[in-house]
């Protein structure tokens, strides 16, 4: 099977109606960054707040200041709205493809660390690179989840479709592919986020298996320029047409 990596993004739907399930790895071992999180919410002043959650205005921070314990509930990859997840359209998608993505993408959360795209979570708010009290969360995920994630990851492939920043949260240490975007032959990182949104659709939309099959796969304006390989990281480079 394969498996894809990818990134979370800092807006996200409120609402939700989902009900409450055991996360990746499992829920007890994100209880105490979790409790810490529900403390500063209820407890720390607001500029403490607005700092963790990268605010100027409180009142921006309003909508996120909720129990997560007892927020409505909705599955990670229809929570999260940036770049990727315009171009991904989850809501459009075949139900079928929903349910790839569900099963098969694994998101890096500020808050809950890696989850599956169907795990359901509440809305919250954290900025990238901040500390959550005394938890550092990428240093903190992991430590405690990187055998679990070698163990789950042991039997597929992986695509890791992540923006760099989240490797903090886990090194890849079996062979995976990864991708990169050229457009008039310079690397390019905004739209890079777009395009990783397109990729995991037209993984989704095929029932990509495998990164055989993927390599077969053809992504619209996407042309494939070189591959590379280093170490156990096979690198594409696709020229945006």
């Amino acid at each position: 099977m394969l498996k894809i990596l990818f990134s979370p993004a800092e807006g996200k739907k409120s609402g939700g109606d989902e009900s409450s399930k055991e996360l990746l790895g499992s829920n007890s071992a994100r209880e105490n960054i979790l409790n810490e999180y529900n403390t500063i919410l209820q407890n720390s002043s607001e500029d403490e707040i607005k700092e963790l959650f990268g605010f100027k205005k409180f009142s921006d921070c309003e909508p996120y200041i909720n129990n997560i314990f007892n927020s409505p509930l909705m599955c990670a990859a229809e929570r999260y709205q940036g770049v990727a997840y315009e171009y991904l359209e989850f809501d459009s998608l075949h139900v079928d493809a929903k349910e790839y993505i569900k099963s098969n993408t694994i998101i890096f959360s500020n808050l809950y660390g890696p989850i599956l795209g169907g795990d359901t979570i509440a809305n919250y708010k954290v900025k990238q690179g901040n500390d959550i009290g005394e938890f550092i969360p990428d240093k903190f995920y992991k430590d405690r989840f990187s055998y679990q994630l070698d163990l789950y990851l042991g039997n597929s492939d992986v695509l890791d479709l992540r923006a760099g920043y989240y490797d903090k949260f886990y090194k890849v240490t079996k062979p995976y592919t990864t991708l990169k975007f050229l457009k008039d032959g310079k690397t390019v990182s905004h739209w890079a986020k777009a395009y990783r949104g397109l990729v995991l659709k037209a993984v989704a939309q095929h029932n990509i298996n495998s990164i055989e099959e993927f390599m077969t796969l053809e992504i619209d304006n996407l042309s494939v320029q070189e591959i590379k390989v280093i170490k156990n990281k096979t690198e594409i480079i696709y020229n945006i047409l």
